[in-house]
């Protein structure tokens, strides 16, 4: 039966299996068929456009990071090759099979009982990021169960983080009752709330650096489409410091930075898209709201924070990527974390593939901070940075696993990884406890996720309003309303 599912997903791939989930999720929320063709259809072009423009994108910044990395001559061990190499693996291990199965009916389980408010199934595809610890946990251990346990418990602390951000994202990113929910994105929201309170002491609340505040100040300038050519420059020379006298090293500086341009025009096209797959869904879950529950546009906030019976449709991170400050605050730690990675002491791992991912890496962090990207950034560095240690951490591991279920290893590289996977202080943390085999280690992890979710489940109404008056506190931006388009 496993072999038979993979067989099915491997074939159709996430570009027809998704949108038959999303067709079969509007038909049990009473969508008219029509409307649930139509959200089927826009999920299948917008995960199709999302893989056409980093298909064509990756390559080309691929090769600007390598000559950078050469134009110093810093060479680390553990090579980021992308996360499609782990999605592809997992589907190869028995734990990453099972859990597809059984995980979803799981899913199905804990959304009817109530035990938590966002509804996974419709995110069906990330589902890989819970497989890739299972797998890489029995490769260490050979313990199917503890390494299936590991997979679930990552599902289960997964969607108690989705639901706490998940107020914020809906409203930030404009996308009524829907949040992401993605193992490998989500854990950036605990520093974007943690750290909050220190960049409010050093007044970063105020500083308006948001998308709305390049375009108004710089004119053309702030432009997306405009810093796309700006920050393509600026790569593009540092990954040519050598040859700047040359006319091949110009024409590819310069067309870099169109490729960049485009990537930043392009984007929020094809989100625009993607996202009409699930506002039907998301606007039939508030139609199912009781009367007394409707309000008027000053209090229908604060009233749908309210609202005990509110639940969440889970949606791909893809939707919130073209997003202005998302995607430029996404691009400009690109460098950044190319420098940190060099300078960092004790890090092995060089993130090249994944870069393109950060986008979605720190959609969390956006919503919760409403589109500071001075805040953005800043959490950016100090997370991905215990990323890289992580990710250097498990270097050895994750090629083991990646290479013995039949992904083959670039040649030329000895270690690889996925920034995107890898480089998540948390996870390590509880992969790390996990396994150990430890069962007071084990049990910790466990006590910590069980206090968070009775926490949540009895003060999640007052969780959702701190959190809406911390992100009031950022000067200059409301998300959805002012997005630049």
């Amino acid at each position: 039966m496993l072999e038979f599912i993979n067989h099915i997903f491997q074939t159709f791939g996430a570009t027809v299996v998704v949108p038959i989930m999303i067709f079969i999720v509007a038909l049990c929320l009473r969508v008219s068929i029509k409307t649930a063709m139509m959200s089927a259809f826009y999920a299948g072009v917008g995960l199709t456009g999302f893989s056409w423009i980093i298909s064509a994108f990756t390559p080309i910044v691929t090769k600007i990071i390598k000559q950078m990395v050469n134009n110093t001559g810093i060479h680390l061990p553990i090579v980021d090759i992308g996360w499609q190499a782990g999605s592809l693996a997992t589907f190869g291990s028995t734990v990453g099979l099972s859990f597809f199965v059984f995980g979803l009916i799981l899913e199905l389980v804990l959304f009817a009982i109530g035990w938590t408010k966002i509804f996974m199934p419709s995110n069906l595809w990330n589902n890989f990021g819970f497989m890739v610890w299972g797998t890489l946990a029995y490769y260490v251990t050979h313990n199917f169960w503890l390494s299936l346990g590991l997979s679930f418990f990552m599902l289960l602390y997964t969607l108690a983080l989705a639901e706490t951000q998940a107020d914020r994202w809906s409203n930030y990113f404009g996308v009524k009752n829907a949040s992401v929910c993605s193992l490998h994105n989500m854990e950036q929201a605990v520093p974007a709330i943690l750290l909050d309170p220190l960049w409010n002491l050093l007044g970063f609340n105020k500083v308006k650096m948001t998308p709305e505040t390049f375009k108004t100040k710089l004119g053309v300038f702030g432009e997306p489409t405009t810093l796309g050519a700006i920050l393509g420059v600026i790569i593009g020379v540092l990954g040519n410091l050598k040859s700047l006298n040359t006319l091949s090293a110009w024409g590819q500086i310069l067309s870099f930075a169109i490729a960049l341009s485009a990537v930043m025009t392009i984007f929020p096209l094809v989100t625009d898209v993607f996202s009409k797959a699930f506002s039907p869904l998301a606007e039939e879950i508030d139609n199912k709201r009781s009367k007394d529950e409707v309000a008027t546009d000053g209090d229908a906030e604060e009233l749908a924070i309210k609202d005990k019976k509110r639940w969440f449709l889970a949606v791909d991170d893809g939707v919130g990527y073209g997003e202005p400050a998302t995607i430029i605050a996404g691009i400009i730690l690109i460098p950044i974390m190319v420098l940190i990675a060099f300078i960092l002491p004790g890090n092995k791992t060089l993130p090249v593939v994944d870069l393109i991912s950060i986008p979605f890496m720190i959609e969390s962090i956006v919503a919760i901070t409403r589109g500071n990207i001075l805040k953005v950034i800043c959490n950016g560095v100090i997370w991905f940075s215990l990323g890289l240690y992580a990710s250097s951490w498990l270097g050895s591991v994750y090629t083991g696993a990646i290479s013995h279920y039949g992904v083959a290893i670039p040649a030329g590289i000895v270690l690889i990884t996925s920034f995107n996977l890898m480089a998540r202080p948390l996870n390590a943390l509880i992969f790390a406890a996990w396994i150990s085999k430890n069962p007071v280690w084990i049990g910790l992890t466990i006590i910590v996720y069980l206090v968070f979710v009775v926490l949540l489940r009895t003060r999640r109404e007052q969780i959702w309003l701190y959190l809406k008056k911390m992100s009031e506190k950022n000067a200059g931006f409301n998300g959805s309303t002012e997005k630049i388009m």
